[in-house]
């Protein structure tokens, strides 16, 4: 049972966008919200005894979905659901930027978890990454906090569902093969 609530944990934060758009755009729909508000409470439950700043951040990133999703229901205004992927993103550039002021940024952190003994060369690029990361926070939270103000479901739904999602795989699978390329000329 719980891998099965894992997987539609997964596919309910994956697909929020266009369940939202779904509660907001369709009133027969709007019962959603309740499934979402649960499974974030769900998530709230799982991660109660979180540890690092990762866990939480997740933690709290539930938290606020909770809260968007039962303000949503209380006040009949499912537009307060749009303003999650704007504190996704406001959260992840805290937790990325703030590493930035710590001796180990956070992609350091994640890349001494496969590779302890990092060559000063590497540490270096981790901490490029990390601000690389930190500046697609600020425009992609930007762009989301944009959509809200405009208050346009369609162009919200098209921003934080499908392009967003493609800039950050981009941006990912770009670092990625960057990465083997360096590792590669070593």
């Amino acid at each position: 049972m719980p891998a099965l609530l894992r997987l539609l944990n997964a596919l309910a934060l994956l697909t929020w966008p266009f369940l939202v758009w779904l509660a907001v755009t369709h009133p027969q729909w709007r019962g959603v919200i309740v499934v979402l508000a649960l499974v974030f409470g769900w998530r709230i439950w799982n991660l109660r005894h979180a540890q690092g700043a990762m866990g939480r951040v997740m933690l709290l990133l539930a938290l606020v979905g909770t809260l968007l999703c039962l303000a949503s229901v209380l006040l009949r205004s499912q537009h307060l659901l749009l303003w999650y992927p704007v504190v996704v993103n406001v959260l992840m550039l805290l937790m990325f930027g703030g590493s930035l002021w710590s001796p180990m940024p956070l992609i350091e952190r994640l890349a001494r978890l496969r590779e302890p003994e990092l060559p000063p060369r590497a540490v270096q690029y981790t901490r490029r990454v990390t601000q690389v990361w930190c500046i697609f926070f600020i425009g992609n939270g930007s762009v989301a906090l944009f959509t809200c103000l405009l208050n346009d479901v369609t162009l919200w739904t098209l921003w934080n569902g499908c392009i967003s999602y493609l800039l950050m795989g981009t941006l990912m699978g770009g670092e990625w093969l960057l990465r083997q390329r360096l590792r590669n000329k070593t």
